[in-house]
């Protein structure tokens, strides 16, 4: 293992990451069930390294915009978390699923209880409740997002948000199962529209790096304002460990040892609490809705620095 590097180095072990992603011939495949990003080259590649005072590195597309997708659920967690803290748990779990992040399964068995927020039906619950708290979750999410990154220009992208609704039935069903336990407050259509454009948000690899600071702040945001009481930060990384890619959250612990968020648009962001937080971007999907080069970027940076919460 190389020793841990100083701040400048991260850029250096960047680009040996990039170099070596570059010759890596499987890249799964983009997200197909959503066909504004069924056209994505799986083979783009982008990467940053965030610190806490708000400096950033990055190697190949790290400034190009792409769906967000589900890393967006981290942000809405942490904002509902915020406004009512522990009363959030007692309408969705904090529990690996084993399913895939989409099913219906788990929900009529337990109650219409989603087994963890970054599951769909969690999100969606969360949402449901932010929603409820601000009369408009979506662009609550989106102005948090623009402060933390300093990125004013971040914005939805409509007509990504437009294909999810044409292909969201899924969705749909399970917040009209999880309506039927008394556990969504809102109009199902209105929740959906929610949902939809929280994860078509646009944005970098160095926005989203620089959005998920707080947690390597343990609480506070960009201004130095806290968002999150440090335990409260704790939980949201612990969560993001054990839940944040699909069923695939042991292997990426096993392999990482960080706690991250992936989303079916090919970003990954993942944290060092006290230290940095990173974004990767590659739209190449495996089985499981992971961006394999993403995940294999974050292998690399973790083995090349040493650092990991093991």
């Amino acid at each position: 293992m190389e020793s841990m590097p100083s701040s400048p180095a991260f850029q250096h072990v960047l680009e040996r990451i990039a170099e070596e992603i570059e010759r890596t011939p499987g890249r799964g495949r983009a997200a197909d069930y959503i066909p504004a990003l069924a056209a994505l080259d799986p083979r783009r590649f982008g990467t940053a390294v965030g610190e806490p005072d708000g400096t950033v590195y990055g190697v190949g597309e790290w400034r190009q915009p792409f769906s967000a997708q589900s890393v967006t659920k981290v942000f809405t967690l942490a904002l509902d978390l915020a406004g009512e803290g522990d009363a959030l748990w007692e309408h969705v779990g904090r529990e690996p699923s084993g399913n895939p992040f989409n099913s219906l399964v788990q929900l009529e068995y337990e109650n219409g209880i989603p087994r963890n927020p970054f599951i769909n039906a969690g999100a969606l619950v969360v949402t449901d409740r932010l929603h409820t708290r601000t009369g408009h979750a979506a662009q609550t999410l989106l102005e948090f997002l623009r402060a933390e990154s300093g990125n004013p220009a971040l914005a939805f992208d409509l007509d990504v948000a437009a294909s999810e609704t044409v292909h969201g039935d899924r969705n749909a069903a399970l917040a009209h199962l999880m309506a039927s336990y008394g556990n969504i407050d809102n109009p199902v259509p209105v929740l959906l529209e929610e949902y939809f454009r929280q994860c078509s948000i646009e944005a970098s690899c160095a926005d989203l790096a620089l959005a998920t600071g707080f947690l390597a702040r343990h609480g506070l945001r960009a201004d130095g304002t806290r968002l999150l009481t440090r335990s409260q930060a704790k939980q949201v990384n612990a969560v993001m460990l054990t839940c944040g890619t699909y069923d695939a959250a042991g292997d990426f612990a096993y392999r990482v040892g960080l706690p991250g968020k992936s989303g079916v648009g090919g970003g990954i962001v993942a944290v060092v609490p006290g230290r940095c937080t990173l974004c990767v971007w590659s739209p190449g999907l495996d089985e499981r809705g992971n961006s394999v080069a993403g995940v294999a970027a974050l292998d690399r940076f973790t083995t090349l620095t040493g650092l990991s919460v093991f």
